[in-house]
């Protein structure tokens, strides 16, 4: 027995895609700057310091004193020995009024006026210590700024350059679907 036999040929469909890419550019230009900042004014006071020293009395221990200072001690001890003396007179005056009360008051008061006092001394430095006066006065400084002028600051922002140009996609049949039967024997 024969049996027809169906033969099929098929062409499967191809899609052809031409595409095409988008382009995107971008660009952002810096932003335009500018700071000014005025001038902060500043004052400084200076007060220098002060040292004074004082080698007066040093001097004076060293009997290098100024004529002024001379003159005045030579006034204080005139004064100071003639008030001595008056009062010494005045003593003797009244040892010899009393005579009648015995003792050798004119032996005594010759002796007296006759010998020099006796100076004693004992171990001096010249010049005495601290004899030297230092004063110190620390000096000053005032530092005084003003700063009551803000900074200028100048900001312009620039947009961002963006271009795009969109891609595409174009769809077409490359090959076509078919479908061929044949019947045979």
């Amino acid at each position: 027995m024969h049996i027809p036999q169906l033969r099929m040929e098929s062409t499967k469909a191809q899609v052809q895609l031409t595409i095409t890419k988008p382009i995107q550019e971008m660009e952002q230009p810096p932003a335009e700057l500018s700071i000014e900042q005025p001038k902060a004014e500043l004052k400084i006071d200076r007060t220098p310091g002060k040292l004074t020293i004082d080698q007066t009395k040093a001097w004076e221990d060293m009997d290098l004193k100024h004529i002024f200072r001379r003159i005045e001690e030579f006034a204080q001890n005139g004064h100071r020995d003639w008030l001595e003396g008056i009062a010494r007179r005045a003593r003797q005056g009244d040892e010899l009024m009393r005579i009648e009360n015995g003792g050798n008051p004119i032996k005594a008061q010759a002796k007296e006026n006759s010998e020099k006092p006796v100076h004693e001394f004992n171990i001096g430095f010249i010049p005495s210590p601290f004899s030297v006066k230092t004063n110190y006065e620390p000096g000053r400084l005032d530092i005084e700024w003003e700063t009551y002028q803000k900074p200028v600051i100048n900001v312009q922002v620039h947009q961002p350059k963006h271009n795009y140009t969109p891609g595409t996609v174009h769809v077409e049949m490359k090959q076509w679907p078919s479908l061929k039967i044949e019947v045979s024997g």
